[in-house]
């Protein structure tokens, strides 16, 4: 994944938070705010996927993780990514009755 530098004005309780991340992790605080950064991120792309506003596709590009990744991601959240089991057995019903017909 590319980085691009940004300004940006950080609210001092995000700072703080990161800064005892950074103690936790062991690591520095610049690392620390990345990664709730990125989990916030994750988070997002997991309600414009439930809402049907973000393709798997587009998710993986945007986290720079593999589709598997974004499924994986989903189900550890909670959400069901494509057709349900009551969607796939009414589709199976339908294409039946078509064969039937034709």
């Amino acid at each position: 994944m590319s980085t691009k530098p940004y300004a940006l004005r950080i609210p001092q309780g995000l700072l703080e938070l990161a800064e005892l991340k950074s103690k936790m992790d062991h690591t520095d605080k610049a690392t620390a705010l990345r990664q709730l950064l990125y989990a916030g991120a994750e988070e997002c792309v997991v309600k414009l996927l439930a809402a049907g506003r973000l393709t798997v596709g587009r998710a993986a590009e945007l986290l720079d993780v593999s589709i598997y990744d974004v499924y994986q991601l989903a189900r550890e959240h909670g959400v069901e990514l494509g057709a349900t089991a009551k969607q796939y057995a009414a589709a199976h019903q339908t294409a039946r009755k078509l064969r039937v017909r034709g």
